[in-house]
């Protein structure tokens, strides 16, 4: 089966993103606690961390899209299960065949619009206002990980295709 081909790297790049995303949100809540401590202590010479609402703001955003192809991978995203048990396991199948497809459909077009954006930001030589960083770079940093995300919804539409379908015997 494909899935079994796939499966491995697939889940080895969407575990390496999460991981990632998780070393970037530890980092930006070490800043966060550096910024506040240095807010809180002026009177003895320290200062909060210049343009640190902009490194979070940016961090955030590049640590979900980290996250966004392990969710996929793992079923993780939001989904409601309420009709589940009257359809029965082939019915629930087909539906997890549209949800996924439904998703990659979605990431793709988040993944293209991503990209025009950062020309976009590019082309307008845009900057943040205290760090003065160009703006595309948070958008070339994310752009990968959105294409990976694309990736991931396309291995889960083949296999939730591949858990529709029956089960033959190697008889």
């Amino acid at each position: 089966m494909l899935t079994n081909i796939l499966k491995g790297p697939v889940s080895a790049i969407a575990r390496a993103f999460a991981l990632l995303g998780g070393v970037v949100l530890v980092a930006l809540m070490l800043l966060v606690v550096i910024s506040i401590t240095g807010r809180a202590l002026i009177p003895l010479g320290l200062k909060p961390v210049p343009g640190d609402f902009e490194l979070v703001e940016m961090g955030t955003a590049f640590a979900i899209f980290c996250f966004l192809p392990w969710c996929q991978l793992q079923r993780g995203h939001v989904s409601v299960d309420i009709l589940a048990p009257m359809l029965g396991r082939r019915r629930d199948a087909a539906l997890s065949v549209f949800h996924n497809l439904a998703m990659t459909v979605v990431s793709a077009f988040i993944a293209w619009r991503l990209w025009f954006g950062m020309l976009d930001k590019m082309q307008y030589r845009e900057t943040t206002y205290i760090l003065g960083l160009k703006v595309w770079w948070g958008y070339a940093a994310c752009v990968p990980l959105a294409a990976a995300f694309a990736i991931v919804a396309a291995y889960t539409v083949i296999r939730s295709v591949e858990e529709a379908l029956p089960r033959h015997s190697g008889a």
